[in-house]
Order: structure tokens, then C-alpha cells, then sequence
């Protein structure tokens, strides 16, 4: 609405594209609809496609998750983005990408989750064993120790 603003008063695209941070190539349609149309060509048709699940199917999804993750044949309490793309796919027949699915359900109110406590099954010993003896063969140095050298033929081999 604003660049129909500048068209009223005779802004070039040039100047419209600028000062609005957008390609000229966009404000050169968005021109040609505001001459065509006027200000209502430019007003927005909304999403360009419908949700892959309407409300409806979202609903009984939640029924779904509601069951819990062992319901559905996994062996543990967890919901995961791929256990829940495999849900839709099986119970829908949709395919669906991870993050598409992640929007879908923070649009809807749901958000991650990290346990409140640790597993029962944890070792202490085993995991402060491997924090100390594997860790640090894992993890590269990211600094050399020694001093650096500018040339590339260290004092040591002249």
C-alpha cells in the first residue's frame, strides 16, 4: 500500500525498490497492477495453497499424539518429528516435511519438549567415564599449543 502511495505521487521504481527493500522487478508488477486494478490489485489473496491437514484432520491428529507413541507401535514415550511424519503418512495418507510439520504444530500451540529428569536407566559412572577418557580424543584442539609462525618455513628446519 505504501508503493501505491509512491505511484500516486510519482515515485520511479528505482526509488520505490529502495526505499521499501525490495527487488524492482517486484515493484515493476506491482505497478502494473496498481495501473490495471488500482489499490485493490495490490491488496493480498492470502496463502497461495490450503494446509496439507485442515483443522478437522488436525483435530483427530491430536487424538492421535494424544494416545501416545508406544499406542502407535514405538517402544518409548517420545514423539518425535519423524514418528509424527510417519503417523500422518500411515493415518492420512500425506506426505509431509519435518519442518513443515514443526510449524504446523507450533502454529497450533504445541513446542518442544525436554524430559524433567533424568533417565532411571543412566549410568553415572559410564557417562563420566566417557566425558573423561573418549571426549577429549573426540574433540580436536582448536589451537595449536606453541607459538605461531608467520613464514612458512619454521625456525626448526633452517
Amino acid at each position: 500500500m505504501e508503493a501505491a502511495e509512491r505511484f500516486a505521487v510519482g515515485a520511479c521504481n528505482v526509488e520505490v525498490a529502495k526505499d521499501l527493500r525490495v527487488s524492482v522487478r517486484s515493484v515493476q508488477r506491482w505497478r502494473r497492477a496498481w495501473h490495471d486494478v488500482g489499490v485493490e490489485g495490490l491488496r493480498s489473496a492470502g496463502p497461495v495453497s490450503l494446509p496439507k491437514l485442515s483443522e478437522a484432520l488436525f483435530a483427530v491428529l491430536e487424538q492421535e499424539l494424544a494416545k501416545g507413541p508406544v499406542a502407535h507401535g514405538w517402544p518409548d514415550q517420545t514423539w518425535t518429528l519423524s514418528r509424527i511424519k510417519t503417523l500422518i503418512g500411515r493415518r492420512f495418507h500425506k506426505s509431509m516435511t519435518l519442518s513443515a510439520i514443526a510449524q504446523m504444530l507450533h502454529r497450533h500451540g504445541f513446542s518442544h519438549q525436554v524430559p524433567a529428569r533424568r533417565a532411571l536407566e543412566r549410568n553415572e559412572e559410564a557417562v563420566t567415564g566417557w566425558v573423561k577418557e573418549t571426549w577429549p580424543q573426540v574433540e580436536a584442539p582448536w589451537r595449536r599449543s606453541g607459538h605461531g609462525y608467520a613464514s612458512k618455513t619454521r625456525p626448526a628446519s633452517r
